[in-house]
């Protein structure tokens, strides 16, 4: 009887063994064909490459969110009507604070920076078109703005 316990126990290891060798396999394999796909994807794709570190380059991403979040915001606040809350929104989130402007200035590609600048002063004028209570004209301001997120992303990557 102890013999078997001894010989199951063994299958039972090798058997867990050779599992973990196998996950830690598809996991290496897995990881390395992401690589491969991203180093492909970079090499394909057109658009001009910031050069951020990886550091830079995720609070950069977390800026863009948080632009996207506030662009959601707003929509949601112009479509109840609720103007002043959006202009708020507009001017904090989206707007020319000197936060806004000071991590602009940071960049070292000048036509970038030039852009990141330009979608900020657009934040403050959609802000500004918003207080006119004008829907049109707000949507108008929205669609300026907007106009900046998909000219940037499609010029540039990370």
């Amino acid at each position: 009887m102890k013999r078997i316990t001894i010989i199951f126990g063994t299958i039972v290891a090798l058997g867990t063994g050779l599992n973990v060798f196998a996950e830690d396999h598809d996991h290496q394999m897995m990881m390395g064909s992401m690589e491969h796909h991203q180093m492909m994807q970079s090499a394909n794709d057109p658009r001009i490459s910031l050069g951020l570190s990886a550091q830079m380059k995720q609070h950069q991403l977390s800026n863009m969110r948080s632009h996207l979040e506030a662009l959601q915001s707003i929509v949601g606040d112009l479509a109840e009507d609720e103007f002043d809350r959006a202009s708020d929104t507009a001017h904090a989130k989206l707007g020319l604070t000197p936060e806004m402007q000071k991590m602009c200035s940071m960049f070292e590609n000048d036509q970038f920076r030039k852009m990141g600048l330009a979608f900020h002063q657009s934040g403050d004028a959609l802000g500004d078109a918003l207080k006119s209570r004008d829907k049109k004209k707000s949507l108008l301001a929205l669609k300026a703005t907007m106009n900046y997120c998909v000219q940037c992303h499609a010029s540039y990557r990370q």
